[in-house]
């Protein structure tokens, strides 16, 4: 692990210690990919999160093997599990709004996080996913785990090329 990965890391892993009560976020260093605003105690500027990768590797990635309607095989990915990241900004609320590069919207209930163990994927089989390809982040619901996932209603709430959540 890099040096500036070990304290972004540690940054955010004091902040999710203490995410009940409102607090700030590191800048990102790197490029924003995602924006997240809304419901949200722990913010980087006035209104918002945002993060880099860097930042939101350093929450921690869970992986999860599973087939989707969009490969042909089973698939490994790797990203910030949902509930780790609601939990670090301190969100309240029933939903999470998702918004794509490409403007695709769709609505999230958040119990789900927890329930399903969704990860914002950033790599898919050990490779970041490029804007070509789904990236660079993905929602991804772990599908073989229980047949209830393999239908439109949790293929729709999985938005690929996702910029922004609006926690609601």
């Amino acid at each position: 692990m890099s040096l500036r990965r070990l304290f972004v890391f540690l940054t955010l892993l004091v902040l999710s210690v203490s995410s009940a009560g409102a607090g700030s976020l590191p800048k990102p260093t790197g490029k924003p990919i995602l924006v997240v605003s809304g419901n949200i105690t722990n913010k980087n500027n006035e209104s918002s999160a945002e993060f880099d990768r860097a930042m939101l590797e350093g929450i921690g990635l869970q992986t999860i093997e599973t087939t989707t309607p969009w490969y042909e095989s089973r698939m490994r990915f790797e990203g910030v599990p949902f509930d780790k990241l609601m939990e670090l900004l301190g969100a309240t609320g029933t939903k999470v709004t998702a918004v794509a590069l490409n403007d695709y919207v769709t609505t999230i209930p958040m119990e789900d996080f927890k329930k399903f163990k969704v990860v914002l994927a950033m790599k898919r089989n050990g490779n970041y996913m490029p804007v070509r390809d789904k990236g660079p982040l993905f929602i991804v619901y772990p599908y073989d785990s229980d047949p209830q996932l393999q239908t439109q209603t949790y293929y729709t709430r999985s938005a690929w090329q996702v910029a922004k959540l609006i926690v609601e």
